[in-house]
């Protein structure tokens, strides 16, 4: 078996090496037409420029039914001109009712309710890292840059332009992407990847130019090809984003103002390699943290909202070792500021001591950032990040009682301590991609701190190879990590995944394993949550991707985890689950899960390290939940979920549910809600460790309600008001009868022990932007925030939701208001001008 299995991937590696991939055999070709005027881009294609131009058509459905010809009805026709500044693209879209065509009017890169046309434009013509452009049939400009055919990023924008007209017979684009938006090779003639897409919302189909099997490989390796294009030369892509903002904040009483003035940067180092810079970043409009109650042994991740960090860091991603809110996050406070305060209970030799925390700041000031990335020709992506925060500190003030006989002096001061030095983020990157499919990547992360805190680096081999046609691969990856606490004392750690499966077709496979040492640690610019484990895991699928009855496609998985402990080879327990989806044809998606887990080790909860032997046994558990979606093209839509989940010899349950209801008004105004409701009744958790070295655990109950809303109005595609709103509240009462961890066999025996561990969590955000975007990349927003901290101790935990609400509101409120206005300059409309 072993020598059978090594066969297949020596197999996989040769033929990935050394055969391209043949999964697009029979691409379309289109001429690309040079003309010495521009059309005026307004939607109506009546330009001489575009008569007798050559035409892409013969679309072919993309889903529901894959292959199949486009209907006469819904016929669509593309053309493309180009000259020196930017290439041209009209598409003519024929509907027998252009006066239903869905419009929905949203903020920019959101789809809405709206048919839309797409060019995906990929110059290097590699199979995996097109762009997207995209207008809506509202005129919304939507794009995106994918990478490993598969990633797509719409955090990405571009400055270009567009329009689109309904007409008699359909409804028509005009685009105009400036050469400055894209990378490509300074060659005298060039032949670009290229397909076109279009959304017929009213029948629920999906066309493209060039087929794409859905069942094989990926949507991005089924490029038409546009030959042709003569003697264009990239320009100098040179942008400046200058901005100004200003911000007051009152709390209380108290109001506080500030300013800032800063630029992001993006300059084409080369045609294919650009550096974004941003120089005293202002984050003080980005969305609020989904802050949750947290009484597990892992803190909670969050979702990057700072558009540097979210806008081309595909390449810095890779092998899970950068995650970005690291940069800015919280202080390290490697010496543990609050915990070596000096406080004395009584007079010691005349002399009484108390120290106090007055100002923790709890976010540390990102000073610059710079990050270069791009590809070569040749497939080679190389990445370039760094970032660099400053000193962060605490004040603390130290107040001293002498007594002289009867007499008592008090005096008082302040001093600084570190919680957070000036600090040095560092990502390297090399990603050599092949024959459309596959890619090997080295990944490099490293944090430098000054002064006597830790520093941290981190190194990653990863490699996803697939055979030629696109049907086998084999993935996986090696990362290490080393950790200085102490200059000269470094903890290395390392981590090994690799799995080979079947990835095309309608029956589809994975086996693989993984592991990471006790010392694998690369949290400081990444996240892992647990280490000193490892895998055998896998899945095997069946998938039925074109219409059968009443369904458009659905699928049914089996997977699998068998877990043990990396250090001592203990077995902890297996996981396994059965999943169902499927889409109607009436668009209603909805699937479910039957998910096992066995008798459990976790050598986690119990808070004492990974490798002390210590663990909780967690009882056998049946988790059953289902999810359902309706028709996003009614008015009405409701997407929903709940679960159920039962424990083996035990009193405790889970269960809990969510209802979304969305409604749109109409193509201006829309509304969405959620609420969220989770229950588990007899839960046993970890609450202390006590001095005589009992861990000690509690029963309790735990309840979490949670209120979102969602809504915006669309003055018109450039112009809109949004709102946000969240309120999550849980409660956790504990039991009376406490609990002390056997180390020896993980179960729980009562204790005398008492004490009071009730929480009571709120966290309350309300969003209020106004965006305007008053030229091309230039943009008004002005927001507001209403919020409360999350806070977990103001309430007792056995209150009812209403009462609840009127401690909340008792709280001190922040009310934040900003102003920001950026404007985008583009170098080469200015040269002229400077020079």
């Amino acid at each position: 078996m072993k020598k059978q299995t090594f066969t297949l991937l020596l197999m996989l590696l040769t033929n990935a090496l050394l055969v391209n991939s043949q999964v697009n055999q029979n691409r379309k070709k289109l001429a690309a037409t040079r003309v010495n005027s521009s059309p005026k881009i307004d939607g109506n294609l009546n330009d001489d420029v575009w008569q007798n131009v050559p035409i892409a058509n013969n679309f072919v459905q993309l889903r529901p039914d894959n292959g199949v010809q486009e209907l006469s009805d819904y016929r669509t026709e593309v053309k493309l001109i180009y000259d020196d500044n930017a290439i041209y693209i009209a598409a003519k879209m024929f509907d027998p009712n252009p006066d239903k065509i869905p419009a929905e009017f949203t903020n920019r890169d959101n789809f809405g309710n709206s048919d839309f046309f797409m060019a995906m434009i990929n110059p290097i013509d590699d199979g995996q890292n097109p762009v997207m452009f995209i207008v809506t049939a509202s005129g919304v400009q939507i794009d995106s840059k994918v990478s490993n055919g598969n990633n797509e990023d719409y955090n990405w924008s571009a400055v270009w332009d567009s329009d689109f007209q309904i007409t008699k017979d359909g409804w028509a684009v005009e685009m105009k992407i400036p050469y400055r938006a894209l990378r490509f090779a300074n060659e005298e003639v060039q032949s670009w990847g290229m397909n076109f897409h279009r959304e017929v919302r009213n029948i629920n189909t999906r066309y493209t130019w060039n087929h794409i099997d859905n069942t094989v490989g990926r949507w991005t390796q089924y490029d038409g090809l546009i030959e042709g294009f003569r003697n264009i030369k990239p320009p100098t892509r040179l942008n400046f984003y200058p901005y100004a903002s200003v911000t007051t904040i009152t709390e209380g009483n108290y109001t506080t103002a500030d300013w800032s003035v800063g630029m992001d940067v993006k300059y084409g180092l080369s045609e294919n390699f650009t550096l974004d810079a941003t120089l005293i970043p202002d984050f003080s409009q980005v969305g609020f943290d989904n802050v949750q109650l947290n009484l597990g042994p892992f803190e909670q991740q969050f979702t990057e909202q700072r558009q540097f960090f979210t806008e081309g860091t595909e390449l810095f991603s890779k092998g899970r070792l950068f995650y970005s809110r690291r940069i800015g996050g919280f202080p390290t406070d490697q010496f543990n500021v609050r915990g070596n305060l000096q406080v004395d209970e009584d007079f010691v030799d005349g002399k009484k001591i108390t120290e106090e925390i007055i100002d923790y700041p709890t976010r540390v000031q990102m000073l610059n950032a710079v990050k270069i990335s791009g590809r070569t020709k040749g497939g080679l992506g190389i990445g370039f990040f760094n970032a660099i925060t400053e000193q962060t500190e605490a004040t603390v003030e130290r107040t001293e009682e002498t007594q002289v006989g009867s007499d008592i002096t008090t005096t008082k001061n302040q001093y600084k301590v570190v919680t957070e030095p000036f600090a040095n983020y560092n990502i390297m990157v090399l990603d050599q991609q092949f024959n459309q499919n596959s890619a090997i990547t080295l990944i490099n992360t490293n944090v430098t701190r000054d002064g006597r805190f830790r520093d941290a680096n981190a190194t990653g081999l990863l490699w996803h190879v697939e055979d030629k046609s696109s049907t086998y691969n084999i993935d996986g990856s090696f990362r290490t990590t080393h950790i200085s606490d102490d200059p000269g004392n470094q903890t290395p750690g390392y981590s090994f995944d690799t799995s080979i499966g079947r990835q095309s077709g309608k029956w589809r496979w994975e086996i693989g394993y993984n592991f990471e040492n006790k010392d694998f640690n690369p949290n400081d610019l990444g996240i892992l949550f647990s280490n000193n484990e490892q895998t055998i895991y896998g899945f095997t699928g069946f998938r039925q991707l074109k219409p059968v009855g009443i369904f458009n496609n659905f699928g049914v998985n089996w997977w699998y985890n068998v877990n043990f402990q990396h250090k001592s080879g203990i077995y902890t327990g297996t996981n396994t689950g059965l999943s169902f989806w499927a889409s109607t044809r009436e668009r209603f998606d909805f699937g479910g899960n039957i998910n096992v887990r066995t008798k459990t080790k976790d050598f986690f909860e119990p808070r004492q390290g990974s490798t002390s032997g210590i663990f909780f046994e967690r009882p056998f558990r049946v988790n059953i939940n289902h999810w359902g979606s309706t028709d996003y093209r009614k008015k009405l839509a409701l997407d929903y979920n709940w679960y159920y989940t039962f424990f083996k010899n035990i009193p405790k349950n889970s269960y809990g549910f969510r209802l979304g209801p969305r409604y749109r008004f109409n193509d201006r105004f829309s509304l969405n809600y959620a609420f969220r409701f989770n229950k588990t009744d007899n839960d046993l958790g970890f609450v202390d460790n006590l001095d005589n070295g009992d861990i000690i655990f509690g029963e309790r109950d735990r309840t979490t309600y949670e209120n979102t809303v969602s809504g915006k109005y669309s003055f018109n595609t450039n112009s809109s008001l949004s709102l946000s709103f969240r309120h999550n509240w849980s409660k956790v009462p504990y039991k009376d009868q406490f609990f002390s961890l056997d180390t020896t066999n993980g179960q729980l025996l009562p204790t005398t022990h008492t004490d009071n561990y009730d929480r009571n969590f709120n966290s309350w955000n309300l969003d209020l932007n106004y965006f305007w975007q008053f030229a091309p990349g230039s943009q008004i927003i002005a927001f507001y925030r209403n919020s409360i901290n999350p806070n977990a101790t103001f309430a007792p935990a056995d209150i009812s939701f209403s009462e609840n609400i009127d401690r909340l509101f008792d709280e001190s409120m922040t009310h934040t208001f900003s102003l920001r206005v950026v404007y985008f300059i583009d170098y080469n409309n200015i040269k002229n001008v400077l020079f």
